[in-house]
């Protein structure tokens, strides 16, 4: 666990305690007013025992000073006296710094396990039966008598291939071929081609990371057991590419001219995605490896809840190109991720799973990962500030492939979405 206990700001906690109460309680934490009474009580214990130790080491050091006097003066019993002090105070100095090294560690795993309160917009509920419908977009599309789900498509055509990915690596790892490997390919150039157009300066991160930038962003400790963690090693496979394009700005202090940030970023991501298999999570609904591609802004915090809003018009619009059937969601608290403070999720129509698929989650973060990371900015008035973190998917690649194979069958073949042909080289996968 990194040493950044400056950057987690018990100031901020103190000063807006009662939001930050309902805002756990809402996200369903148990006894939320009590977690950050403790902690709050464990900072005082943390202020008291630093004020101690400074208050001991200035004796020290004021006494030892004197030492050298008295001997010059020859009061060798009062030196003596002195050095017996100094030595008394020394030992009570190194157990206070030992009492504050283990209180702050203890704040520090404290600070690190609460989650992100949620916004006051975000509503209640326990459960994703209790998010809300924003938006419903596009007609659902008839489908011929026997149409197939998309598992059962792209091994007709023979795009896809789970065998081969389970033999070379396992469950939830399938190998694209021909025209599945060249739609996969299209997807991810138009996606970063329409995020160009919308000013998204394109980044090419690692897709492995230290544990730094885990916790920078949240993904730990929360979902330590949920990504895959390298041998012999402080290092992880990314989950998604929103760890390593936001730690690009770990401990920095930006500039105004600077301001917004606008990344995008194409990177495989990788998910243990732990629980149960069955007809839910069948073909592309869930895998442990997956493409995507993520936008990322940093923003001024009264600018990013009108940059949130323009991320999801932005989401919705590359929907509409792709002629899929879509729906904006709003996350209740029960069902909002750790470290987001809203999420808006976009999700597509599977006509032949008849259900609606989870293709992109938009959240605003708030402070709450720009405080981990240090991430700040100077206002005019010369002060120092946190900015807020948002990012998206746009979009993420398995469920897309699905609904687009399932809802574009015929008697003939697959018709490839018109936007995505010049991408393809080809209109049809028969």
């Amino acid at each position: 666990m990194p040493k950044i206990f400056e950057m987690l700001r018990i100031a901020d906690i103190k000063k807006d305690k009662k939001r930050i109460i309902a805002g756990l309680a809402k996200k369903r934490v148990e006894n939320a007013r009590e977690v950050i009474e403790d902690l709050l009580m464990l900072d005082e214990q943390r202020r008291h025992t630093q004020a101690e130790l400074d208050s001991v080491l200035n004796e020290s050091k004021t006494i030892s000073k004197q030492i050298g006097a008295l001997m010059k003066a020859g009061d060798r019993e009062g030196a003596e006296q002195a050095k017996q002090q100094t030595g008394a105070l020394k030992a009570r100095s190194k157990s206070l710094q030992e009492q504050l090294r283990n209180i702050e560690e203890k704040l520090i795993r404290r600070l690190y396990n609460i989650p992100n309160a949620a916004n006051e917009k975000v509503p209640e509920g326990a459960t994703p039966e209790d998010n809300v419908v924003v938006l419903e977009h596009g007609a659902v599309p008839q489908l011929p008598e026997g149409a197939l789900p998309h598992w059962e498509l792209i091994e007709k055509y023979d795009i896809i291939d789970f065998e081969l990915g389970n033999k070379i690596t396992g469950a939830g790892f399938p190998v694209y071929k021909g025209k599945g490997a060249k739609l996969q390919r299209a997807l991810i150039n138009f996606f970063l081609h329409e995020a160009e157009k919308a000013g998204y300066l394109e980044i090419q991160p690692p897709v492995i990371i230290n544990s730094d930038s885990g916790y920078g962003t949240g993904q730990l400790p929360d979902k330590e057991g949920q990504m895959y963690g390298i041998v012999d090693s402080d290092l992880y496979l990314i989950p998604t590419a929103e760890v390593p394009i936001t730690n690009l700005y770990r401990n920095v202090i930006m500039k105004d001219e600077q301001l917004p940030v606008m990344n995008v970023g194409y990177t495989p991501c990788f998910r243990r995605e732990a629980g149960s298999w069955g007809a839910h999570v069948r073909g592309l609904n869930r895998l442990h490896q997956f493409d995507k591609v993520e936008i990322v802004q940093i923003r001024k915090p009264e600018e990013s809840y009108q940059a949130l809003e323009e991320m999801c018009v932005y989401v919705e619009g590359l929907l509409e190109k792709l002629e899929l059937p879509f729906r904006k969601v709003l996350l209740c608290g029960g069902d909002l991720g750790f470290t987001s403070a809203i999420t808006y999720d976009m999700e597509v129509f599977s006509a032949a799973q008849n259900k609606w698929l989870e293709v992109s989650s938009i959240s605003n973060f708030e402070t709450y990962q720009a405080n981990r990371l240090k991430l700040r900015y100077k206002t005019t008035e010369g002060k120092t500030e946190l900015l807020h973190t948002l990012n998206g998917s746009a979009l993420a690649l398995p469920r897309i492939v699905a609904a687009i194979l399932e809802n574009n069958q015929s008697g003939e073949g697959i018709r490839v979405p018109e936007v995505l042909q010049p991408y393809t080289g080809f209109d049809a996968i028969d």
